[in-house]
């Protein structure tokens, strides 16, 4: 599989690790580099999966969460905080997240090599409900809130 990865600055003492855990799992793991600004890389690595070049992207900033809301901004990417291996795997198995997103200060670089690993690993089930879920998150992408927003409970908010 050919994964898209990027660092912030933050980021970078991940960046061995993971590209070698990936490299060593048999995917073809590309830098696309570093930025000073979180959102910068997630640009850039969001845009090349979603316009196909990658067919998954790794981020990583100091939380991991920077790149997540910046990278889940963009048409086409659905992103998720990945901090242990369950939700690595998870989050692709039931969501079809394509974007993995780690903080290299909230995880040390073996378990951040085994939730890269365990992302690239895992394959969507399929499963109706999780289809229709994410179809469900896929129509909110394509209508943005005004088409949701009239359905919701008074008490449920904004």
């Amino acid at each position: 599989m050919r994964i898209a990865c990027g660092f912030d600055h933050a980021g970078v003492p991940l960046r061995e690790r993971t590209m070698q855990a990936l490299a060593d799992a048999g995917h073809e793991a590309v830098d696309l580099g570093t930025a000073e600004d979180y959102p910068d890389i997630a640009l850039a690595v969001g845009r090349a999966v979603a316009e196909g070049e990658y067919e998954r992207g790794v981020l990583v900033c100091g939380s991991g969460a920077g790149v997540a809301v910046a990278a889940c901004k963009l048409p086409g990417i659905r992103a998720a905080l990945t901090h242990d291996t369950y939700s690595a795997a998870q989050s692709v198995q039931h969501d079809n997240v394509n974007v993995a997103c780690l903080g290299a200060r909230v995880v040390g670089s073996e378990l951040a090599a085994a939730c890269v690993m365990a992302f690239a690993g895992a394959s969507f089930t399929g499963e109706e409900r999780h289809v229709r879920r994410v179809g469900k998150v896929l129509e909110m992408e394509k209508d943005g809130l005004a088409a949701h927003w009239e359905g919701l409970d008074e008490h449920a908010g904004p």
